[in-house]
């Protein structure tokens, strides 16, 4: 997995309407990068409502929420009109972004060893650079403590 310090790296992704989503595009903000295994399952849909509702917090501190899955866009706008979300999702279908930033891991449930995104979030720091990482995340309150570490970094950001 990636670490504090690292250049994020490249990558253009469809999003949930089909329009090419590219870092390089995102120069000079702040991103959150977060992936999650699954739409409308309970934890990754508590995580998009959640940075939902925090998007008009995120969007003042000059940040975009960018949420990551191996799931097509179509399963994101179904997604996104179920639950009325907000935020930009990105498919992932081939894994691509997932194995750069060392998500698709092996897992373990119930005994059963398959390959699969460990819910992780990346903080980008507007020169590109990765300034905070969450791995193995727990979803409740983990929108409200990335925003508390953006906060704090944004104060120390030169």
């Amino acid at each position: 997995m990636l670490e504090v310090g690292e250049k994020a790296p490249e990558f253009c992704l469809p999003n949930q309407d089909e329009i090419e989503i590219c870092l390089r595009d995102l120069s000079g903000k702040w991103i959150i990068l977060y992936f999650y295994p699954k739409d409308n399952t309970p934890g990754c849909t508590t995580q998009a409502c959640d940075f939902t509702k925090k998007e008009p917090e995120f969007e003042d501190m000059d940040a975009v929420i960018l949420g990551v899955s191996p799931d097509s866009p179509e399963k994101h706008q179904k997604f996104i009109q179920k639950k009325k979300l907000t935020i930009t999702l990105l498919a992932d279908e081939e894994k691509e972004l997932c194995n750069l930033y060392g998500v698709w891991q092996l897992k373990k449930f119930m005994g059963r060893e398959y390959m699969g995104v460990v819910r992780s979030t990346f903080i980008i720091n507007p020169k590109g650079d990765i300034v905070a990482v969450w791995e193995k995340v727990k979803v409740k309150e983990h929108a409200l403590m990335v925003k508390e570490k953006l906060a704090q970094l944004q104060i120390d950001f030169k």
